[in-house]
């Protein structure tokens, strides 16, 4: 079999399973700007929502996260993700050949920027219509049950979480932060999430700079303004 050349490999794997795919905002959708959190914990980046929000889109949740206030999301690979040991067979079969994908859902029992004071946070304030096509987007990233439920799997990694099973199959250009970027491009950010691989180019792209507004260092952020 013929060896293939390093850059159409890249290319070869983006065109593959590339879901979730990117929602298109909902022209009509009216209402006040509310606030997500784009937060970075290193190497891995996460969407946090207020819980009402997404729990209309996925009701399964409200039993789950019947107190919490907000919810963090993330995407990425199945094996990789759930593991309590990190193995670098476990990071090539993730990057190469993933079983599948996981979303991590974390209870978030305050202000985001106070909870996750060890990791990089951003507030954005969205209009109605980016802010429900990012909770569409959210929502399609979970595989669903014959009645149309979240998969839930293992428990989470830190705090109050649980693992579901996800859409789409993590990969080396479709990794968790790209999940990141394509929540960020269906919320209407002028941004593409094709090349957006790690935390650093998502937390420092240009859109994510202009779309971030100040938080409180009392952690009870103000309503995003009208």
């Amino acid at each position: 079999m013929p060896k293939i050349p390093g850059l159409l490999l890249l290319v070869s794997l983006s065109a593959c399973s590339s879901l979730p795919h990117v929602v298109a905002p909902a022209a009509q959708a009216t209402g006040p700007a509310k606030p997500v959190y784009l937060v970075s914990h290193g190497w891995h980046t996460g969407i946090v929502v207020p819980a009402a929000d997404v729990q209309a889109w996925l009701p399964r949740l409200r039993q789950r996260f019947a107190q919490a206030p907000y919810i963090e999301f993330g995407w990425g690979d199945k094996g990789f993700y759930q593991a309590r040991e990190v193995t670098t067979g476990l990071s090539l079969r993730a990057m190469f050949w993933s079983s599948g994908s996981v979303i991590h859902a974390v209870a978030v029992p305050g202000s985001p920027g106070r909870y996750f004071s060890q990791s990089e946070v951003r507030r954005l304030c969205l209009d109605a219509a980016g802010h429900a096509a990012l909770l569409a987007f959210v929502a399609g990233s979970f595989e669903r049950n014959a009645e149309g439920e979240p998969i839930a799997l293992n428990n989470g990694l830190y705090g109050d979480s649980q693992f579901y099973e996800g859409i789409g199959k993590y990969h080396v250009m479709n990794t968790c932060n790209k999940w990141t970027a394509k929540a960020l491009q269906s919320a209407g950010l002028d941004l593409s999430a094709t090349w957006m691989l790690t935390a650093g180019s998502v937390m420092r792209h240009d859109a994510v700079q202009r779309a971030s507004v100040p938080t409180s260092p009392s952690g009870q952020d103000q309503a995003c303004p009208s």
